[in-house]
């Protein structure tokens, strides 16, 4: 016998989130720089990983029973994710106090930072709090546990003061070599509520988290909006800023910036110093500001990955079109995009003799622009072998 499901108006729970995501698609649909159909198509599924990430978001607002989420990656992306690295964060509150313990893999490095407010479309939240491991204690075996809490008088080692405002512990994880290297593992916990449980949920309850989640989306896709105006956009284009700390990001990196329009027949030839950071890389990314795919096309290299010349110099080519050799940027079809380098767990400030410098050139020109042309070159088995070792180490370090 047939059933029949009777359809009824939207419900008063769910209305907020629904709306948000019709305003959301709105707003993507309507992106001044979305010149294509390829660049809506590429909107459109930013906009749906954003959606499955706020519903996690929402669910893990929970400031009594804190635990520790992605934030971003390569199937919900925000904020040019960065594609060597991992990224988690937990809620917090500054009356709190919490314990983090884990394990250290071995990873180029491990971060925490302690944020205060939220990314908006108006504002970058503080994250004065930011250091790496090399200031926590971390066993024979690899385990660390420190203390995230209020100010105290004689605070012990591996105490961490959250500060007035705290809103969120963020841990990152960065790799160099994806094949070898491996991920830790990381917990926490809230002292005053582990061991309870927590609150049953109700109706009222479930409404305020689609009502946050609706918030958060479109917070979510008009911060990045307007991201690239604020520190990329203003620059000269084709060009790169001197390395910095990375304004609203991990205050132990550096980066340098910019953003690349390169017509048809255009590449880039960029050269920088191979770093001794322990973790220098390179990426695009879209208008959308947010990595290009990096597990299919070679659209980031790290120092880790990229071949250096005998002079001590990384050079890579940004182009569509391939110029058969090893460091090929793919730009992967976008004619306009995001140009990123970051340097983490630095001793020293990376200064402006150790930061990139580029070209725009013909394509047929390319070759004339790099003085180890004869070294760099890589035929197509050879490209199609690489590829394959990005998908491999790719498809390991999200299983790690």
């Amino acid at each position: 016998m047939a059933v029949t499901v009777e359809t009824s108006a939207p419900s008063a729970i769910t209305a907020p989130f629904t709306a948000a995501i019709a305003e959301a698609e709105a707003m993507v649909l309507g992106a001044e720089f979305a010149e294509t159909d390829a660049d809506r198509a590429e909107g459109l599924e930013y906009l749906s990983g954003s959606i499955a990430s706020i519903l996690d978001l929402a669910r893990a607002h929970d400031k009594a029973h804190p635990y520790f989420v992605t934030s971003t990656g390569p199937y919900a992306k925000m904020g040019l994710d960065n594609p060597d690295t991992i990224y988690y964060h937990a809620t917090v509150v500054p009356e709190a106090t919490y314990v983090v313990r884990g394990v250290r893999g071995n990873t180029a490095d491990l971060s925490f930072q302690v944020l205060r407010g939220d990314y908006t479309a108006t504002k970058v939240p503080g994250g004065d709090g930011a250091f790496d491991d090399r200031r926590i204690t971390i066993a024979d075996d690899g385990s660390f546990e420190l203390t995230f809490g209020p100010a105290i008088d004689n605070p012990p080692a591996d105490y961490f003061v959250l500060g007035e405002g705290a809103s969120m512990l963020a841990v990152r994880e960065v790799y160099g070599d994806w094949a070898t290297q491996t991920r830790g593992s990381v917990t926490i916990e809230r002292v005053d509520t582990v061991g309870t449980v927590p609150a049953e949920l109700t109706t009222a309850r479930m409404a305020r988290r689609y009502a946050i989640a609706a918030k958060m989306l479109t917070t979510r896709i008009n911060t990045w909006f307007n991201f690239p105006k604020w520190f990329y956009l203003d620059e000269p284009v084709n060009t790169f800023t001197a390395p910095r700390s990375t304004p609203g990001g991990l205050s132990t990196q550096f980066s340098s910036v910019g953003h690349y329009d390169l017509p048809a027949g255009k590449a880039m030839v960029v050269t920088v110093p191979k770093s001794q950071a322990p973790y220098q890389g390179f990426q695009l990314g879209s208008m959308w500001y947010i990595s290009l795919d990096y597990v299919n096309h070679q659209t980031s290299l790290n120092s880790a990955q990229a071949q250096v010349d005998p002079d001590g110099m990384i050079r890579m080519v940004i182009s569509e079109n391939n110029p058969g050799i090893a460091n090929w940027i793919e730009t992967t079809g976008r004619r306009r995009g995001i140009l990123q380098f970051r340097w983490q767990r630095i001793d020293n400030p990376v200064t402006p003799e150790l930061g990139p410098s580029a070209v725009v050139v013909d394509d047929a020109d390319v070759a004339a622009h790099l003085p180890y042309f004869a070294d760099n070159q890589i035929d197509d088995p050879g490209w199609s072998e690489r590829i394959a070792v990005r998908q491999r180490a790719f498809a390991r370090r999200m299983l790690g």
